[in-house]
Parts: structure tokens; sequence; C-alpha cells
């Protein structure tokens, strides 16, 4: 015996299709049908009928869509999974190193079974957290995952609902936790049939149609997204959810869902004993996002830091298209600010936007680790023309000093798969619809997007040829190989100092000085007693420090230290302890 429920306010009728046969639905005031259903159990196929219209809908919280998105639904059971975590006390946010991964590109296999071979690799890398890009059901064979229709299915591409809790669980038993990139903002364009039931959306954006999170009939609304997230996190042991995109999240009522949302995770987090964290993608440069409720902000538990990527990739690249600009201007002067205020823009001029940006970050109140850091992710290198890394730009020297800023930062580090050995592999845009026309749509618009942001006429992959896919997986001999087993060892020996050094980890950004010499390309982090200094230039230069040199933790290449100086060659960095 099953109960179904589906919330569908404006129809005069629905019923549900169990196996093939129609079972009347009954209405509550609240715009609910229900009905009960024997001998449905685990496994049955179910669709839904609104009105005369016979063509059977999935559940828009179906939990198992092993026929696509536009299939039946399949009732799942979560106590069918037998879970080994009991152990399992989590991992908070503030302390640890993330790793960014997409489960189909990640291996050669690209299922979450063939994810759990590697997952010792990052155990001896030193991560903490992994971040996978999203895993709901998807129209088509491959995705980044951004163009999911089905919130509460785990796409079958990958494994389906109990291979993502194997992986889940063997994350756990390794001491990993797993955070999770959940999209809210808009649904793809291929299979999205929430507004047949309800009224679901209220207006788009540049992605796709917008959910009504403040008008009419808005309240169910935003329950299907904080019951979405609750989900994870309860059902599937998730430690963390990354909400994409929060800045296309229309609400104007005066608790946002962001916030509503925290107040929810907050509560279940005391329930299951363990951190959960919320991570917000923003473009506002809003230090609300990460503001404690107490003090007024959503009480978010960190966002992504877009503008310590940008002055970072412009200093090592020199890149000054689109929304580099900016950063490129303020040059190291700018790291020395984002290094110290997280914003490069905090209320000032963006040339890229041509209006005023951001608000300033109160140091003494937010810390550091509420904003990740980072040299690549999935969207900075997945969103240039060619998907090129930044190993096809700069020289291991210099990734290893982009490596070395990042992880000595107050920040939360984050790294994206295979940039801890500089992957030279590309990671490309990618998807492919089964609609011939809808494919052409893609190609031809992310042309034009390449095109906007100042990519010209570079010649694009086709985002649905099965080889961009294919040629966006990892190499997994290159960490064996050079210059890449070097870089690996660098990013292996950079987290366990920030590890045993309290003075990286400390997130306290009025703590943190920054001396840079625009001239000789030079930045030197003040970690307390210890110095983080990179020569980002061509020459060997001679830095002088506060007090005599005690020791040198670490150096990326030889380095000379003598009293007050210390001598660092090109493209290099070195980590020293004062006396």
């Amino acid at each position: 015996m099953t109960d179904f429920a589906v919330w569908a306010p404006q129809r005069d009728q629905v019923r549900v299709l169990v196996d093939n046969a129609p079972y009347p639905m009954a209405r509550d005031g609240a715009g609910w049908w229900c009905a009960t259903v024997e001998d449905a159990g685990p496994g049955t196929a179910y669709a839904f009928l609104l009105d005369d219209d016979e063509t059977p809908l999935p559940d828009p919280r179906s939990r198992w869509q092993p026929s696509g998105v536009h299939g039946a639904s399949r009732l799942y059971d979560d106590t069918g999974f037998f879970w080994t975590d009991q152990a399992w006390t989590g991992r908070q946010l503030p302390g640890s190193v993330l790793y960014e991964l997409h489960i189909g590109t990640f291996t050669d296999g690209g299922t979450f079974d063939s994810a759990i071979e590697r997952l010792d690799h990052l155990v001896a890398l030193g991560v903490d957290l992994v971040e996978v890009l999203p895993l709901n059901a998807v129209d088509g064979p491959r995705n980044w995952g951004y163009d999911g229709v089905g919130w509460y299915a785990v796409t079958e591409n990958y494994g389906g609902p109990d291979a993502f809790k194997r992986f889940v669980d063997a994350c756990h038993s390794r001491g990993l936790g797993v955070v999770l990139d959940v999209v809210y903002n808009h649904l793809g364009p291929s299979g999205a049939y929430l507004d047949r039931f309800g009224p679901y959306f209220a207006g788009s954006n540049i992605w796709g149609p917008s959910l009504n999170l403040d008008g009419a009939y808005s309240e169910p609304v935003r329950r299907y997204v904080i019951d979405n997230a609750v989900m994870w996190l309860r059902d599937f042991h998730v430690d963390g959810l990354r909400i994409d995109a929060v800045h296309a999240l229309r609400d104007t009522r005066a608790t946002h869902l962001l916030e509503q949302l925290a107040v929810e995770v907050e509560a279940l987090s005391t329930h299951v004993g363990r951190p959960l964290s919320l991570i917000a993608e923003s473009d506002l440069n809003d230090p609300r996002m990460v503001t404690a409720r107490e003090a007024g902000g959503y009480g978010l538990h960190a966002q992504w830091a877009d503008d310590i990527h940008h002055t970072l990739h412009s200093a090592l690249t020199g890149e000054a298209q689109g929304y580099y600009a900016d950063f490129a201007t303020a040059g190291l002067t700018g790291l020395a600010h984002v290094f110290t205020r997280a914003f490069l823009h905090e209320g000032t001029w963006s040339s890229f936007r041509q209006r005023n940006h951001g608000a300033p970050v109160d140091t003494r109140r937010i810390p550091g680790h509420r904003f990740l850091a980072y040299l690549q992710n999935h969207d900075q290198i997945g969103n240039r023309a060619t998907g090129d890394r930044l190993t096809e730009t700069v020289s291991p020297g210099l990734l290893a000093c982009g490596a070395a800023l990042v992880f000595c930062s107050p920040f939360t580090p984050m790294l994206f798969m295979g940039e801890e050995w500089g992957a030279r592999t590309p990671w490309q845009f990618f998807s492919y619809f089964p609609d011939e026309e809808l494919r052409e749509a893609v190609r031809t618009g992310r042309t034009a997007e390449f095109a906007e942001h100042g990519w010209g006429d570079a010649e694009v992959p086709d985002p649905n040829a099965e080889s961009t896919f294919l040629d966006s997986k990892l190499d997994w001999d290159e960490p064996a190989q050079e210059p890449h087993a070097t870089l690996l060892r660098v990013h292996q020996e950079l987290i366990a100092l920030r590890k045993a050094w309290p003075e990286l980890s400390d997130p306290w950004l009025e703590e943190v000085e920054v001396d840079i010499d625009e001239d000789a390309r030079t930045v030197v982090l003040h970690r307390g007693r210890l110095r983080v200094a990179c020569n980002l230039g061509g020459d060997t230069v001679t830095l002088a420090m506060t007090a005599p040199i005690g020791r040198i933790l670490l150096a990326s290449e030889p380095v000379e230290g003598e009293d007050n100086a210390l001598t660092v060659p090109p493209e290099a960095f070195a980590i020293v302890q004062l006396a």
C-alpha cells in the first residue's frame, strides 16, 4: 500500500497511473491531490494524468527516474539501502579543504562506483570535503548537471540513487565529507513539467524558467526547494550543499528563501548531530549572505569568492578581457586588497557591469573561512571557449605559486579535479539533448555567449559532440609523470602545512598583511610568524624580512635565507618561519 500525493492547485481532476492503471485522486483545501493504492511498493511505475489530458507526467518529487526525465517515475524506498557510516560525525567547513569534481569526467567509467576507486587519492592529497557537481535527473546521456529537471531524482547516467548513497558511504568511511551542488535558480530546457502541475514559475532568467518564490501560491514552491535540500542532507547523508547562482533567486519576501533554508538546515543539523554546511554561489558581493542571522544576515556558512579567483587569475596570466578587466587594472595591489577584504568590488565601480557593485565586508565579524578561494573551478575553466586549464597558460612554477597563495590564505581553499597535478586535459562545456533543435540552440547559444565574454572568433568545441565530453575526462596516468608528480607533491605538502600550522588557517582577515612589489612581481603574505613569499616574475629577487629567518618550511625551488633576507628564484615560492 502506498499513499500518492501531488500539488496541482489549479487542476479540476488528477489521476495517478500506477502500473498503467488509473486511480482517481481526492483534493484537499491546499491544492494537494491524494490517493492510496494497494499493491504498490518499491519499484512500482507511476505517473500523473492532469484533467482530461492522457499524457502521463512524472512526479515532480520523483525519487527515481530509471526511464529518463520523460518516463514514468518509480517508487523508491530509502530504507532499502544499508548504511555503514553510523560512526560518522561530519566535517565542518572551517579548516577544511574542498575538492570539486564532476562524476562523469572524474574517471573513465564516469559513474559513482568508478569514482569510489579514486577516493584514496583524495585522502592522500589531504582533502576534507568532496564537492560534487549536480546529480539530479537530466535529459540526455551527458551534461554538466545544471540542466537538471528531476530535482529529487539522482541521474541514472552515474548509477542512480543507490549508487550515490554508496559513494557518500564510501567517502564517509575514508573521513571525507560530501558537498552536493544543487540548482534552484532555473530548470533545464527539456523535461521541465512543473508548470503543468501548478504556478511553480515566475518569469525566467538567462538560463531558463525561474521559480515563483514570492507570488501567489509561492508557499508550496518554497517548500519544494527546502524539502529537496533537506532530503539530500537527511536521506543521502550529504554534509553540505553548494547552492548555484543564488543571485538569480528572485525573492522579495521579508524572510528570503536562503534564510529560511538556513533556519531549517540548522534544525536538521541539531537533530542528526553533525555539521551541515550551506555554501552560496553569489555574484552580488553581498556580505549578508555569510553574515550570521543574529547580525542581520542570511546565516549561510560560506560563499564562493570569485573576486579572489579573478585577481589571482589576472596576476598569473595577465588576462584582461571581459570581467577580468578591473582585476588586471588593479594588479598586485588588487590582490593584496582581496586577501584582506575578500571582495575587490565593495560598492565600487565595475567596468564589466557598468555600475557600482558590492558592499564592504565587516572583517571584525566575518571570518575568512566563509569565503571559498580557488585558482580554478568548473565555471572558470568550462566557460572558457576551449575549456583550457591554467596549465595551458602558465608554467608549473606559477601554478605552484598560485597554490601557495590559496592554501596559505585566510579563506577556505578549493581545488578543481586534476588541478593538484596540473592536468592538461581540458574541461569543456558539453551536453547532449535528444532533441535536434535543442542541440543546435545550445551550440549557437554557447558560441554567442563566449563572444560576449571576449573570446571573439575562438574555435569552440561542439558541446553536443561525444568527443568534447570524452576529451574532458581526467588522464589518471599524468600524476605519475613530470612535471605533474612534482606539482602533486607540492599540493600535498601545502595542505599538510596548512593543517600543521594554525597561522595558515587563521581566518581573521584583520590579521593578514600583504606586501607587494608591482615591478618585481612579488607577493609576501604575513601569517603570524610565517611569511609566504611568492616571486611571480622572471628574475631572482631578494626579499627583506622583518626578523631573522628561523627556518624554511617549504619551497617550490631551492631558496637562500640569510639573516633578514630571503632570495627566491623566478616563478617560485617559499614559506619561512621568522625567528
